[in-house]
């Protein structure tokens, strides 16, 4: 197992159990269809892809919104959205 899913400091940042559960599901879909990593992957740990969302959300880089929707934080303050067809919109 993970040792970061078992980090309260984790599940508090996204919300709790189900919605950490909801942001790595929908965010390893993503990955498996052929997103790109919001973090670096060079390194030889960060290659299995739920060591990246894990590593993508400790580094704020995604979250859900209140509808459940996966958003990518952007530095200019402007987020992207994306819908369940990996599409931005």
């Amino acid at each position: 197992m993970i040792e970061e899913l078992k980090d309260e400091e984790l599940i508090k940042k996204v919300g709790g159990r189900f919605k950490l559960s909801s942001l790595i599901q929908k965010r390893l879909v993503y990955l498996n269809k052929g997103a790109q990593s919001f973090v670096d992957t060079e390194k030889s740990s960060s290659r299995n892809k739920l060591h990246v969302v894990i590593r993508e959300i400790l580094q704020d880089k995604i979250y859900l919104d209140m509808e459940g929707n996966l958003h990518e934080r952007q530095p200019s303050g402007v987020d992207i959205v994306f819908d369940s067809e990996y599409t931005e919109i």
